[in-house]
């Protein structure tokens, strides 16, 4: 497994991506990545900080009670709770939340029926276990919240309901996914905002 500073330079190098796309502008979104399994360490991005300013010696070091683990201060992500859930109950080993125009309005557009379906699309193929673009992805799509401990809780529940879902939506709020790794973690989300711009793009024209 890649050391913490490994991990803070690609976290870093993965929040100017993202924030240079539009996906993460301003203080938006938050990264983090498992630094050690057991226990359970992940590395993660602070609160109120500029994606497109972030520096390596800012990512911080929390364990699964979400307390910080590094030396040098800082607080980490309001939404800490949600990565350590989903690192831990799903065993993903980077967990990105993103803050595109796609994904907040289609977690809007489709908030109604729980989710929405991408199928079609070669794209999907970018996605793990995907092997070919008539895959039905299922994205769920649960109401946003100020409480995170309840709102992991219910992403959890969705996702344990789900379990061959790649992504889950925040309604008006932003897109969550995950990976094995960073790499996988990465992609998965480059994967998804095409498909969420796709769909929003082809639905606008539809109408």
């Amino acid at each position: 497994m890649a050391s913490l500073d490994e991990i803070s330079a690609t976290l870093v190098a993965i929040a100017t991506s993202f924030h240079t796309r539009g996906w993460m502008l301003g203080t938006s979104g938050n990264l983090s990545a498992v630094v050690e399994r057991e226990p359970l360490r992940l590395a993660i991005t602070p609160s109120g900080a500029d994606k497109g300013e972030l520096s390596s010696a800012q990512i911080l070091l929390i364990d699964d009670d979400c307390k910080i683990l590094s030396e040098h201060g800082g607080k980490p992500s309001d939404e800490s709770p949600l990565h350590v859930m989903i690192a831990k109950n799903f065993n993903a080993g980077a967990v990105l939340h993103t803050h595109s125009v796609w994904s907040t309005i289609l977690s809007e557009e489709y908030f109604a029926d729980g989710g929405m379906v991408i199928e079609g699309y070669e794209m999907l193929k970018g996605l793990r276990g995907v092997g070919t673009h008539l895959h039905r992805e299922w994205v769920p799509i649960v109401d946003n919240s100020q409480d995170m401990q309840q709102l992991a809780q219910t992403i959890n529940d969705v996702l344990t309901h789900s379990t061959n879902a790649h992504a889950v939506l925040l309604r008006r709020h932003g897109l969550y996914t995950w990976g094995q790794d960073l790499k996988e973690a990465k992609r998965h989300v480059e994967i998804l905002e095409f498909l969420l711009e796709a769909t929003g793009r082809r639905t606008a024209k539809q109408e």
